[in-house]
């Protein structure tokens, strides 16, 4: 339970192509009003809202800036998060913090430019220039795993070529490899792709770390698999990715000739479920 100086706090629930978030106005609360134990009281499923993490929403360090502070549902602070960096860029909107038709979203590991925009309950963001994704030597893959990369989208992402990523045995081999000493100590996020229906769709299961299991969507990964699809030659840009939860993620990039991937979008849902107050 969290504690009782929250009762009574507006939340809104949102969900990012299955990626869901417990939302908050960040006038009216901040990190420092939660404890670790409060961020996992209200993320958990069962007896909580239920979430994959806890998102700050607030008037950023200037007009028409919005600042988003990220918790993964362990209470471990991430320092971004695509899926929620959409939701948080339409509850802004709603909320009259900043301009649906673009704003600038800081964030811990950095600044974007995002927009309400597409048909339904979508959301768009910019995303700073990206290196490519890259082997990692040390890294072992497993039978049925064709070849692995690691990619830094505001958070490290393992990306992992699988022939049918829907028979997977993701809770273990996702928790094994979020864990390989190859990826540095705090590990990474992991997210097996396989062919899709066209040369241009690519399915996407992820194993998040901050939530310790599978997630239904990753929109920061959904896009180093993409870059990476490039590398191996498998892809070109756009792509389209459907995650598990069914829904897809739209991912554009110009590859330079240095190598770098810059007018990085991601494109998905970000859609309000509900709006509450904490019991």
């Amino acid at each position: 339970m969290v504690r009782p100086h929250l009762a009574g706090l507006p939340i809104y629930k949102m969900t990012g192509s299955g990626n869901d978030f417990v939302m908050v106005d960040g006038r009216h609360t901040s990190p420092a009003d939660w404890s670790e134990a409060d961020i996992r009281a209200v993320c958990a499923r069962g007896t909580g809202v239920g979430a994959d993490g806890l998102v700050f929403v607030s008037p950023g360090s200037f007009r028409n800036a919005v600042r988003m502070i990220y918790f993964n549902a362990d209470a471990s602070r991430a320092a971004m998060c695509g899926n929620a960096a959409l939701c948080s860029t339409r509850l802004a909107a709603r909320l009259g913090i900043a301009r649906a038709q673009g704003m600038t979203l800081e964030t811990d590991a950095g600044s974007y430019e995002s927009r309400c925009g597409g048909p339904g309950e979508r959301a768009e963001l910019r995303l700073a220039a990206l290196r490519p994704p890259t082997a990692v030597p040390a890294l072992l893959v497993a039978d049925g795993e064709r070849r692995a990369a690691l990619g830094m989208v505001g958070v490290p992402h393992l990306i992992v070529l699988v022939d049918d990523v829907s028979c997977l045995d993701l809770a273990t081999r996702g928790r094994t490899l979020r864990c390989d000493p190859a990826l540095g100590p705090d590990g990474a996020n992991v997210n097996f792709v396989s062919p899709g229906g066209s040369p241009s769709e690519w399915l996407m299961r992820t194993y998040e770390r901050g939530v310790e299991a599978e997630t239904l969507a990753c929109g920061t990964g959904a896009v180093a698999a993409g870059c990476a699809l490039v590398e191996w030659g498998l892809a070109q840009l756009p792509v389209t990715i459907w995650t598990r939860s069914g829904r897809r993620l739209e991912i554009e990039a110009k590859r330079l000739n240095d190598g770098t991937y810059d007018e990085v979008w991601l494109s998905g849902e970000a859609r309000l479920v509900f709006r509450g107050v904490i019991n």
